[in-house]
């Protein structure tokens, strides 16, 4: 479900209140090798199938900063706030990767207005996301997303 707001000053209002969670999204090898040529991070344990089956998760995995950039994608299904000349990607606060996302697995977010604020240049928004694998029992990714509304 999308949380829609009439404009960015809207956004104040919501501050420690939960905007949505996404549906579930699956990671695949293919996602993943185009995050490693785009980034030229080939670490085996993202691209080796074979050799991370004896690697220390029995398979490949996500890399933490693939998880990370679906935030965009993220805060788009969960918020669309009209009136807005630009949303921009101000910066992250406090990024953790607690657990790995095997590749294959289903991967889905919960995102929190963790704090909103008038400022010069716009509204200044802190969104909490929180990435879950399905049937996983700590979270894949913990990230202060900040995003500036113009």
């Amino acid at each position: 479900m999308t949380t829609r707001l009439a404009q960015p000053t809207d956004l104040l209002e919501l501050t420690g209140k939960t905007v949505g969670t996404t549906e579930w999204y699956e990671i695949t090898q293919d996602q993943v090798n185009r995050f490693a040529d785009a980034t030229g991070d080939h670490q085996w344990i993202h691209t080796d199938p074979e050799r991370a089956a004896a690697g220390p998760f029995g398979g490949t995995i996500a890399h933490g900063y693939l998880t990370l950039s679906l935030a965009p994608k993220i805060l788009e299904e969960v918020l669309t706030v009209d009136n807005v000349t630009a949303a921009l990607n101000y910066g992250l606060n406090k990024v953790r990767f607690p657990s790995p996302v095997p590749v294959g697995a289903r991967l889905r977010a919960t995102v929190t207005v963790t704090s909103a604020q008038q400022k010069p240049a716009g509204i200044e928004v802190v969104f909490g996301l929180t990435y879950e694998v399905d049937g996983g029992s700590r979270p894949a990714c913990i990230a202060d997303v900040v995003v500036l509304y113009r």
